[in-house]
């Protein structure tokens, strides 16, 4: 190597070297006979001293000296076999300044037999720091803490000092002409500026070439004298130079930081713990999190297993260790070794160290193994265990670790056990929801139906967006479609109350606002009746939203109403789709607000889409322009069906799981042929009975009906016809209605509804409707703008029929 000595003489020659580069020049050299007399002047002499070759020579040394000099100083004699420093004297410089010195003579023999001297001397200043710099470089070399290593120009070691063959456990001439790499095969880089390096090889170089000092780069290694223990040194490296400033090696100072680097690694673990673990509410996501925290950087491999039941959001066992556990992380790292780094994790070493965590319920290492096992527990249960494993050389865990990774993992047992009470929760909120929900809706006459229903995917959990298919009388349907706030089980609850009430008030055929204001006011009453102050008493039906509309598919009308909820909407046969203009109604609970009705007439074929605000609001999506993309995507001329309709919405609306739930309901409406609805008036006339038997016997007739459920039409629009004119007022219509059985309906001006009794024996009525209501399979009263309309429908099966003939009169 050009410009550094060997490794043998290497110490040598950086105590020879001088230490400080703004010192005086180098020493001056003259050369005595036997007699003390100067035979050499060297040029340094000439200018340390001023005085020329010519002007000493041949003169005596005491002469020269004592003649510059005070003339008290010592004469210049010396033992001929040593070298004598003869210290600082003051002398007088040939322009005569006084000079302070310092003089040595070192004896010289000739080849003849004669001898000579060579005297040496130098300024004091120069002497001092010449000595103060064999001194460090001496302190450098045996007594600093700091380690110190000369790499050549080739990135090879040249020279360490003490300080390392103490640490390290190799001697210089062991080092000397080695690469890093091949003392310390399993020592790495941790990384330097952001950038990774392969080994301290290509820092060396790059100082090399560059020049620029590089510092603060942390390099991790065992010793052969600590194989079983890694180290962190923190090393700076800068370029060595020639007197021309040609590159003639690097040096590499470091220190070992490793107890202070291992804290800050555990600080920054734990908190990089606090927004790594627990993101989600997901059991095998958050054992993942632990795993991908602790590998590598903690451990070269993580295993978690958790009790099966609580990955089902079931209570964990209690007191029983020996319950199944199922695999929820597992990670073991890329640089890993040995049976980690073939998967074979569960080995049966670690097995049994499981199997003891469990047992004592508390953390087990196994430091030949370099195993840690730690119980997943919180709060008093526990879930699970989670194995840590480290392979050489990394050193096994030490007691401050193993609390440090109690505390991860007890971080973690605490998300997984909220995960498990999410789980758990909503499991049972969905089984509940979809228990309330209709799993198949009914296919009343005149409108083909479709829907769809999307829980919330987001840690929301299941909300309480409902809908619903009401058949009602004279072949009409109720549709509802709503939203309670909140998510959950209480969601889930509310919105089964709600969807109970709204079936309830509807079988009554009250009007939709009617509907919603009894709804709005039954809701705010059980608010009234909560204590007050209890937050977890809180109602969640306050500020529930609801539209409810009626479908006649006889008229083709369509009457709706909407608490708080999102107007429907409308798609013609052509395909233009737009928000019907329905009035806005405040949602319910608030109490003492009307609700306003609208009636529109439905084209044929048309459709009609009933919404909740999860499917066309989100957090990157406003309601707006959600509804906007909700009529584009109704759009255009439809000719599928409902169902791949539904899908295509979802699709474009929905891409992905929403983050809240979503409910879409979709009827195609027609229209009833005129040649399957028959209406007549009825004047008011006792005698219009027997007219009235006969037009409906006529019509049956015509439609096919057989004689046996004629007989029994015949039964029930006698006495309706007769009720109405006997108790109600005009105008009185009859109208039958031919639509998978038979619709009797029957309307008069009054108000007054009747009521099924039983007569007694001495009684001369009053068993008309009883036998009306054991001949019909349902009958019912509704109110009308201008009176009442009594309906009831007759199954036209005639086993049914004449059994129900039968049976109603025997109980006449």
């Amino acid at each position: 190597m050009t410009g550094l000595p060997d490794a043998h003489d290497a110490g040598a020659w950086l105590h020879g070297r001088s230490f400080s580069k703004t010192s005086p020049p180098g020493s001056a050299t003259a050369v005595l006979d036997d007699r003390m007399r100067f035979t050499g002047w060297s040029p340094e002499a000439e200018e340390l001293f001023g005085l020329r070759a010519d002007d000493v020579l041949g003169r005596s040394a005491d002469a020269v000296l004592a003649a510059a000099g005070t003339g008290a100083d010592a004469p210049l004699a010396g033992d001929p076999d040593t070298t004598r420093l003869l210290g600082a004297r003051v002398v007088r410089r040939g322009d005569g300044r006084p000079l302070e010195v310092v003089l040595s003579l070192t004896p010289l023999a000739h080849g003849d037999g004669a001898s000579g001297w060579i005297l040496m001397a130098a300024g004091a200043e120069q002497a001092h720091w010449e000595a103060v710099g064999r001194s460090v470089l001496a302190g450098l070399d045996r007594e600093s803490p700091v380690h110190l290593v000369v790499y050549d120009t080739g990135a090879r070691l040249r020279w360490i000092n003490a300080a390392v063959e103490k640490q390290f456990g190799v001697p210089l001439r062991e080092a000397a002409g080695r690469f890093v790499k091949d003392l310390l095969p399993q020592g790495r880089v941790l990384g330097h500026d952001d950038r990774k390096v392969s080994g301290v090889e290509e820092i060396v170089e790059r100082v090399i070439r560059t020049g620029t000092p590089v510092a603060d780069v942390r390099y991790r290694s065992s010793t052969r004298l600590d194989p079983y223990r890694e180290r962190v040194w923190s090393c700076s490296y800068f370029r060595l130079q020639d007197e021309e400033g040609r590159p003639i090696g690097v040096c590499e100072a470091s220190l070992d930081i490793t107890d202070r680097y291992v804290a800050r690694q555990r600080l920054a673990l734990l908190s990089r713990a606090s927004g790594s673990i627990g993101r989600t509410l997901d059991i095998r996501r958050t054992a993942g999190d632990l795993a991908e925290l602790v590998v590598p950087d903690f451990a070269d491999a993580a295993v978690v297993d958790i009790f099966e039941p609580v990955l089902s959001g079931q209570e964990p066992p209690r007191g029983d260790t020996r319950s199944p556990l199922r695999r929820a992380a597992r990670r073991p790292s890329d640089d890993a070794s040995g049976d980690i780094a073939s998967g074979d994790i569960a080995s049966d070493a670690l097995d049994a160290l499981r199997l003891r965590c469990l047992d004592e319920n508390g953390p087990v290492a196994d430091p030949a193994a370099g195993a840690v096992a730690v119980p997943l527990t919180a709060r008093g249960a526990l879930l699970g265990v989670v194995a840590l494993v480290r392979s050489w050389p990394r050193s096994p865990f030490e007691p401050e670790e193993i609390l440090l990774a109690e505390e991860l993992v007890s971080r973690t047992a605490v998300c997984v056990d909220n995960a498990r009470r999410y789980t758990r929760e909503h499991a049972t909120a969905l089984m509940l929801q979809r228990d309330l929900l209709p799993r198949a809706l009914p296919e009343p006459p005149g409108v083909e139906i479709a829907h769809r229903y999307l829980p919330a995917a987001g840690p929301a959990g299941v909300g309480g967006d409902w809908y619903d298919v009401i058949p009602l009388s004279g072949a009409r349907v109720g549709m509802v479609v709503g939203d309670v706030a909140g998510h959950g089980m209480g969601a889930a609850a509310t919105m089964g109350r709600v969807r109970t009430t709204v079936a309830a008030l509807a079988a009554l055929d009250l009007a939709p606002d009617e509907v919603l204001a009894r709804l709005d006011d039954l809701v705010a009453r059980t608010g009234t009746t909560l204590p007050s102050g209890a937050a977890e008493a809180e109602d969640q039906a306050l500020g529930v939203t609801c539209l409810y509309a009626i479908y006649d598919p006889v008229s083709r009308h369509c009457v709706m109403a909407r608490a708080g909820h999102l107007p429907p909407v409308l798609v013609t046969p052509d395909g233009h789709a737009e928000l019907v203009d329905l009035p806005p109604g405040p949602p319910l609970g608030l109490g003492g607000l009307p609700f306003e009705s609208a009636d529109i007439e439905l084209p044929e074929a048309a459709t009609l889409a009933l919404y909740t605000d999860g499917l066309v609001e989100s957090r990157e999506t406003d309601i707006d322009r959600g509804v906007r993309s909700l009529c584009a995507a109704l759009s255009g001329p439809r000719h599928a069906p409902l169902d791949e309709t539904c899908d295509g919405v979802i699709g474009r609306l929905l891409p992905q799981a929403p983050e809240d739930d979503a409910a879409l309901l979709l009827l195609r409406v027609h229209a009833l042929a005129e040649n399957l609805v028959a209406t007549w008036d009825i004047p008011l006339d006792a005698g219009e009975v027997a007219r009235a038997r006969s037009l409906a016997r006529d019509r049956l007739s015509a439609w096919g009906v057989d004689e046996a459920a004629s007989f029994v039409v015949e039964l029930v629009v006698s006495e309706l016809v007769t009720n109405a004119l006997r108790y109600g007022g005009a105008p009185v219509t009859l109208r039958l209605i031919r639509e998978r059985g038979l619709i009797v309906e029957v309307s008069d001006g009054g108000h007054t509804s009747p009521h099924l009794r039983r007569a007694a024996m001495e009684d001369e009525g009053g068993r008309g409707l009883f036998l009306v209501a054991q001949l019909t399979r349902r009958w019912g009263t509704r109110y009308t703008p201008t009176g009442k309309t009594i309906w009831t429908e007759v199954s036209l099966t005639p086993a049914p029929l004449t059994e129900a003939l039968a049976d109603g009169l025997f109980a006449l």
